[in-house]
């Protein structure tokens, strides 16, 4: 993508030629089948989780569309999921009817390396089948890493935040850079780190649990050493792959103008935002941003939704937060990729909002000079949302997860409007 591209199209409401248009997934949230330690806590905590529902979701509007659903125990078991192991060539068929010409996937570790040293072939040669199906559709393999399950025999090692975690995780990427590197260009080496590293440690409301001064900051560095250790391994391999990882971005604003609102807001950001990405230094040759929501943060760290746009999750829907992320000097020095934006949304009747607002101020800030290359939505299909189960509805396909039907809802439709136009103008 050349400058003559950007400035043709800057103006008019469209983007560069060459820009790449696409959705995501992760092999737990849909592919069904996984063993790892993600597949274990559910099995140990799906009672617990229907048991506490009421507490954590009955504020939501939607909570008596979900009631049923989020207090069965069964909602937070991924079983099959979406059954995407199985049928990927179908579900990349909707993607390239709907023009996407990308698509985000992850390599499940635990199947590739189900026991220590022991490599699958058989699931080797199946993440080859399912590249070359992208490529026999015209799409470009973005190839994700680690979407935060771990084998479990790593689990038992200390998992993420084991001193051992960075040499058995770059391990890994070597082996996949040898056996796929001829077909990706694109490598992610970890998912949203700060996201573990906040619920499983500072929170510990995912696994392993283990909430923790100490074990928050020992994730920050493992994980932090494991993108490291993991990008040599793959450019030692893959001279020119471009390699990053996927960085989830919050917008923190302070609630009220005053000191200590906004030092909690900055305090906040760093954290969230700042600490991971200048941990890692300068092992990207992209940046990969993701981004859902806004916080509005008040002293002494209480945060507050006062948008009138929520999603399903209540979650605050600020697209403009985006172009200001977007704007930091910190993304002004690489190309840039949108890697995940999406909510939940069942009724689908904010998504195209969603997709229309947050593209125009991505196009803003390229207006501005910010070489965004591509627009990831998330998620290709609905999915399983971790501790939140199967109610949250993601998808630009809705899955009926008892017949597993496919079924593209019509924001997947107006999305495709501006992918074959290749702008925001109608």
């Amino acid at each position: 993508m050349n400058s003559n591209n950007f400035e043709k199209h800057k103006n008019l409401g469209g983007f560069p030629k060459g820009f790449l248009w696409g959705s995501a997934t992760s092999s737990h949230q849909v592919e069904g089948g996984t063993r790892n330690d993600w597949s274990e806590w559910e099995k140990q905590n799906a009672e617990r989780l229907a048991q506490e529902a009421e507490k954590k979701f009955n504020h939501l509007s939607n909570w008596t569309d979900i009631k049923a659903q989020a207090q069965n125990p069964a909602n937070y078991i991924s079983g099959r999921a979406c059954d995407h192991y199985n049928r990927y060539e179908e579900d990349f068929d909707i993607a390239q009817s709907l023009g996407h010409n990308v698509h985000r996937f992850s390599i499940e570790w635990s199947r590739i390396e189900p026991e220590e040293g022991k490599w699958d072939e058989k699931e080797i040669e199946h993440y080859r089948k399912v590249i070359r199906a992208l490529h026999e559709r015209g799409m470009e393999p973005f190839v994700t890493l680690w979407h935060w399950c771990i084998p479990l025999w790593m689990r038992d090692k200390g998992g993420v935040t084991s001193k051992e975690f960075p040499r058995y995780f770059a391990r890994y990427a070597e082996r996949m850079a040898q056996e796929l590197g001829n077909d990706v260009k694109f490598w992610m080496t970890l998912n949203e780190p700060t996201s573990v590293i906040i619920n499983s440690f500072m929170l510990g409301v995912w696994p392993p649990q283990k909430k923790s001064v100490f074990f928050t900051l020992r994730a920050y560095k493992t994980l932090a050493q494991a993108h490291r250790e993991a990008y040599y391994a793959i450019r030692a391999v893959q001279k020119n792959a471009q390699i990053g990882f996927g960085n989830i971005l919050k917008f923190c604003e302070p609630m009220r103008k005053n000191f200590f609102d906004g030092l909690i807001a900055r305090i906040a950001d760093f954290w969230l935002n700042r600490y991971f990405l200048k941990l890692t230094g300068d092992t990207h040759d992209y940046y990969a941003l993701q981004y859902y929501f806004h916080m509005r943060i008040a002293f002494p760290g209480k945060i507050k939704n006062e948008n009138e746009r929520l999603s399903d999750l209540g979650w605050e829907l600020y697209p403009e937060g985006i172009y200001h992320l977007l704007k930091r000097p910190e993304y002004s020095k690489k190309p840039v990729y949108i890697t995940e934006n999406g909510l939940a949304d069942a009724r689908d009747a904010q998504r195209e909002w969603f997709i229309k607002e947050h593209l125009r101020w991505v196009h803003k800030a390229m207006q501005e000079g910010v070489d965004v290359r591509g627009y990831f939505y998330w998620s290709l299909l609905d999915n399983f949302e971790w501790d939140k189960g199967f109610w949250p509805r993601f998808g630009l396909v809705e899955i009926d997860y008892k017949t597993l039907e496919r079924k593209i809802r019509p924001s997947a439709h107006e999305y495709a409007k501006i992918i074959k136009s290749n702008s925001l103008e109608s």
